[in-house]
């Protein structure tokens, strides 16, 4: 193994692409997997997790690494393609050890761990060798770190410092911001391989919004277990940021009383739209849609339809097409007239009205139908959405594409591997 430098900082590597030697981009590293020794000994790299095509985070044995630099991480191509998972005295450096306080050896305080050395050494292994600390005294918990003191930063060796107790509580500042331009659904994937404490740790360190967003991209049992951790003025917070689609099946895993009570500390109007959808039956249309869709009058000009759909929290899925109906126009709306597909509002001039370029067509489906006749729908007319009536034809939401995938996927299709992944003999082990 080679390198142009004996020593590297692994905040400043995470995100680099990571090639093989021939130049091929395998993916990028997300974080260094090291064997925790004990308090006297150095703990020693044993591979990279590398986040390859398909948004899957792998293991690339330290055997594998040829070269880290400042620009780049090379490679063998020889990568096992199963999803990465941590074991025994294994310590997800960025995850687990970023933002842990730590002790001064000398007796001159605690700081906290901002970023860590990684230094080849003689025989070839990678080992941690310095640490970057800011000091300070945090008071109080895990968040009450992000308000330590601005304690001035010292580099420091390995041995320089203590560990403090691995289920003390954690802040997750340097994690959340390494990881800050990660997709909700990628973010979810970093938190679904962690601890439960440390999951925890981290969810609880994001915004509001950022928290939502991410959890509508994890597992059941994770959702709960994250949701429940929260004080419940907060938790209602997030639900009401979330799809209310994806919080009517959040709630849904709760039982009644804490379902009610987080009801009632919602917004009102945040809280209708997801009652309603809680009163229909698993597996129909009316269960899975959005109660939010772009419903427009039939007088709105194609100018103001696509002004509609550009608008950034509307998702692709969504902005496909809009919903023209009576007034009132919000649902359930007045007597639902057809659709427009955002092709033909680019077809056609600004000044025209919707009303005069509707897909009457195109049948929408009761809030009662089944899922499978939902599917069919969407499949036989090449759809990413389609619009959901109640008996009285009045328009209730919309149900997409993803939505149907999220209920016919199996339930761990999010962390499911397919065994034909596998690409060369590399093993995790």
């Amino acid at each position: 193994m080679s390198s142009s430098s004996n020593k590297v900082f692994i905040a400043r590597l995470l995100g680099l692409d990571v090639f093989d030697p021939l130049g091929d981009r395998l993916g990028r590293l997300r974080d260094v997997v090291v064997f925790d020794r004990g308090p006297d000994k150095q703990a020693v790299g044993v591979g990279l997790v590398v986040e390859v095509p398909g948004k899957k985070r792998v293991f690339v044995p330290m055997t594998r690494v040829q070269a880290m630099e400042a620009s780049q991480i090379i490679c063998s191509g020889l990568v096992n393609l199963r999803r990465f998972q941590q074991r025994g005295a294994e310590v997800l450096v960025v995850a687990e050890l970023f933002d842990r306080v730590v002790a001064f050896t000398d007796g001159s305080g605690t700081g906290v761990v901002e970023d860590i050395g990684l230094q080849l050494l003689r025989n070839g292994d990678w080992a941690l060798s310095d640490y970057y600390v800011r000091r300070g005294e945090p008071a109080g918990g895990f968040r009450a770190l992000r308000r330590l003191s601005r304690g001035h930063r010292v580099l420091v060796a390995w041995d320089e410092i203590q560990h403090g107790n691995r289920d003390a509580p954690q802040a997750a500042t340097q994690f959340v911001a390494a990881h800050e331009e990660l997709k909700p659904a990628d973010f979810a994937e970093a938190l679904h391989e962690m601890s439960d404490k440390r999951r925890l740790e981290v969810a609880t360190e994001l915004q509001d919004d950022r928290l939502a967003d991410v959890l509508q991209e994890l597992p059941d049992e994770e959702q709960v277990q994250i949701l429940s951790s929260l004080d419940m003025e907060r938790a209602a917070v997030v639900l009401e940021e979330m799809d209310p689609d994806d919080a009517a099946d959040l709630l849904n895993e709760l039982d009644e009383g804490q379902q009610e009570a987080l009801l009632q500390l919602m917004e009102p109007e945040e809280a209708k739209d997801v009652r309603r959808l809680l009163e229909y039956e698993e597996n129909t249309a009316g269960s899975m849609m959005t109660p939010v869709p772009i419903v427009l009058a039939p007088e709105t000009t194609v100018a103001e339809a696509l002004a509609n759909v550009r608008q950034e929290e509307i998702s692709p899925a969504l902005a496909s097409s809009v919903f023209v109906c009576r007034p009132p126009l919000e649902t359930p709306t007045g007597r639902y007239l057809g659709l427009v597909h955002i092709q033909a509002l680019l077809r056609y001039p600004p000044p025209e009205q919707v009303g005069n370029i509707l897909d009457t067509d195109l049948e929408p489906v009761l809030d009662v139908a089944d899922i499978s006749e939902v599917s069919r729908m969407l499949a036989a007319y090449n759809l990413t959405s389609l619009p959901v009536v109640n008996r009285e034809g009045r328009l209730v939401g919309a149900v997409t594409v993803d939505d149907v995938l999220d209920h016919i996927l199996p339930e761990d299709w999010r962390t499911h591997d397919d065994e034909t992944e596998v690409k060369g003999a590399t093993s995790h082990g």
